[in-house]
């Protein structure tokens, strides 16, 4: 899974304004606090790569009256939910992917478009320091694969002063997705001077991410993720990855965030 960058932020908070009030006990409108962090961070330049990209790294929270800001895990994808009972949540997970290009890989492989993916989530909080999440994404054009995460997050908090996160992630991805990426087509053998490959559907990589959030300041704080997941399977066994990428792929970030709004 991807670290989150949310190229959509006025969409966010759209979202947000137009969204029905809260009322406090004494029947007033419960004022919404605001959390906005703003960084940069250094993620894989495509699955499998054993190089990196800068990427701006972008998080909006929202909160009602004194409630806490809700834990988002730092590499899930940008979503609401549109169904909520209890622990239980869903909604859309929208995602994007960087092109791939032969000169990224270091030889003659064809070019992997920007790639823009849409599904959904499911989550469910066993308590308020475990949660589960699995998302389903399509990509539309690029990859055009299909790919899916499975995530849970142990989290420790104090409030909004600070909040550590921590939990196991798997990725799964059908064979287009594969293709794309990981398989080398019997044409672009001789070309690129791999053997042809054609990897499977099925796992593709196992990890961990943690995430930290601090505030220094009422106003100030600072927002922070690690992120390393292992290519496993066909993704791990293939040509692309063992002469021209890396199986451990790693990622991190650091924001400035600033909060405003409420009382």
């Amino acid at each position: 899974m991807r670290p989150r960058t949310r190229p959509m932020p006025m969409a966010v908070m759209a979202l947000a304004a137009i969204a029905t009030p809260a009322f406090a006990e004494d029947g007033e409108p419960e004022k919404r606090r605001t959390r906005i962090g703003l960084g940069a961070q250094l993620v894989p330049s495509y699955p499998g790569a054993d190089t990196f990209s800068v990427r701006p790294l972008v998080d909006i929270a929202r909160a009602r009256g004194d409630r806490p800001f809700e834990f988002e895990a730092p590499d899930e994808s940008f979503g609401f939910p549109v169904l909520r009972e209890g622990g239980f949540a869903f909604g859309p997970a929208l995602g994007f992917e960087g092109s791939r290009k032969a000169r990224e890989v270091g030889t003659a492989l064809p070019r992997v478009g920007f790639t823009f993916e849409a599904g959904a989530f499911v989550q469910y909080a066993l308590s308020e320091s475990l949660r589960l999440r699995a998302e389903v994404r399509k990509g539309l054009g690029g990859h055009k694969g299909l790919i899916a995460n499975i995530s849970a997050d142990l989290v420790r908090r104090k409030g909004d002063d600070w909040l550590f996160s921590i939990g196991p992630r798997i990725t799964i991805a059908d064979k287009a997705h594969h293709r794309a990426y990981f398989s080398v087509a019997p044409a672009n053998a001789a070309p690129s001077g791999l053997p042809a490959y054609s990897a499977r559907a099925g796992v593709q990589a196992v990890g961990l991410t943690a995430g930290h959030i601090a505030q220094l300041t009422r106003r100030w704080g600072l927002y922070s993720y690690a992120k390393y997941d292992r290519l496993v399977g066909d993704a791990a066994r293939s040509p692309i990855v063992r002469r021209h990428g890396a199986r451990d792929q790693w990622s991190g970030g650091l924001a400035l965030t600033y909060s405003f709004g409420g009382r």
